[in-house]
């Protein structure tokens, strides 16, 4: 099968998220015999029109817009390019059978060319926006519209977890274009025996992954380390080391770590590249992932993590309720209670026991449930699924 992936803002030769995602899923694919390209923006000016990931996907940079990234309010005016460029690219001797768009700016350059050449589209939409996200003097769809209008424009949508389901229901996508495959996490890369990052061995060392921005809970990380004397916490996200002292995020967690008496014991990396993330991993008795919105579709860190043998303290919220099997791979506790999170960090630390069965479990269910091959498998039956005629033309992207 022909398979195009659009991708605008997250190349898979990029580090990361929705980067490693789309790259993953892609080589998975293509190893399964699937003919697939990548189709993603041009960010920088010296980059090659084309080039080959090691499995063989073409990843192809349209461009589209100024050669530098852009934030997404100002990606948005140029999807019509994106789409115009697309179609030109699939009028000549290569055209997809379907295409599968990733986070909802793609979808909508992705459903404007696909209806060119009668192709179906596959939506992924990674993080949904909240349901009251525009400015109240803004003009035009919000992106929560736009998110709406895609959900019934599209064949098909897959989510990540039970609750996206809920939420693009909310929002008022038919539950009968809703399918469910998880991301996957890559078992040959993540893995238990390797290297590990230099720590105390006499601290016990808790790590939490991702952006740095308010709604990844790393302040109630943070409050709940007052509750865990002698533990070290690290975070690693964010931009570069030598950016981490201007960036806003970061100021207000060092701010955080004094307030709460812990910028001893407190760490910020910033970003890391994606192949030394197992590094992290292998250097910590557990990862605490402590989200307080569901917008994003999963927290890749906890799958990576228990790949590494790693168990998780996460909320319960969003994709971890169906990740991690609460008592057996890690422990869940409510959302934005910094006292019970620190309890339970503070258990897990003492119980060595507890900790060895959880890491044993929290392995095999990332291997056995997560891999990728497993989820490209049940991605190219969706694919399979679907008619050649596309979702009805009238219901269109406003």
């Amino acid at each position: 099968m022909r398979i195009a992936m659009i991708s605008e803002h997250a190349s898979p030769l990029g580090a990361g998220g929705q980067h490693a995602h789309v790259a993953e899923l892609s080589d998975a694919l293509a190893e399964l015999d699937h003919d697939v390209r990548v189709y993603t923006r041009r960010t920088d000016s010296e980059t090659a029109e084309v080039a080959m990931t090691p499995s063989g996907v073409r990843v192809v940079h349209v461009a589209a817009g100024p050669a530098q990234p852009l934030s997404e309010d100002l990606l948005l005016p140029h999807m019509g390019e994106f789409a115009r460029l697309l179609g030109e690219q699939w009028s000549g001797d290569w055209s997809p059978d379907v295409v599968h768009a990733h986070f909802w700016t793609s979808g909508l350059a992705a459903v404007t060319a696909a209806r060119q050449i009668g192709v179906p589209v596959v939506q992924s939409f990674h993080e949904l926006a909240g349901l009251d996200d525009r400015p109240k003097d803004a003009r035009g769809p919000s992106r929560s519209g736009y998110e709406r209008a895609l959900g019934r424009a599209v064949d098909r949508v897959v989510a990540q977890s039970q609750d996206e389901v809920r939420g693009l229901v909310r929002i008022g996508v038919p539950r009968e274009r809703l399918s469910i495959v998880p991301a996957g996490v890559n078992s040959d890369r993540f893995t238990p025996d390797g290297p590990a990052m230099q720590r105390n061995p006499e601290r016990p060392r808790i790590l939490s992954v991702g952006k740095l921005v308010e709604r990844k809970g790393f302040g109630d990380v943070l409050e709940a380390m007052r509750y865990v004397p002698g533990a070290e916490v690290v975070v690693v996200g964010g931009p570069p080391p030598e950016q981490l002292k201007s960036d806003p995020g970061a100021k207000v967690l060092r701010a955080l770590a004094e307030q709460f008496k812990v910028a001893d014991r407190f760490r910020l990396v910033g970003s890391v590249a994606h192949r030394d993330m197992p590094e992290w991993y292998r250097s910590a008795d557990l990862l605490v992932a402590a989200p307080w919105q569901d917008q994003d579709a999963l927290d890749q860190s906890a799958l990576e993590a228990m790949a590494c043998g790693v168990p998780i303290i996460g909320t319960a919220v969003g994709a971890l309720n169906d990740t991690v099997v609460d008592g057996l791979t890690g422990d869940l506790v409510p959302a934005r209670d910094p006292r019970a999170l620190g309890g339970a960090v503070r258990r897990l630390i003492n119980d060595k026991v507890r900790r060895f069965t959880y890491a044993t479990a929290a392995l095999d269910r990332a291997r056995q449930a997560y891999s990728w091959r497993r989820v490209a498998s049940q991605v190219g039956s969706v694919y399979s699924s679907l008619r050649r005629t596309p979702a009805s033309t009238e219901e269109a992207v406003a």
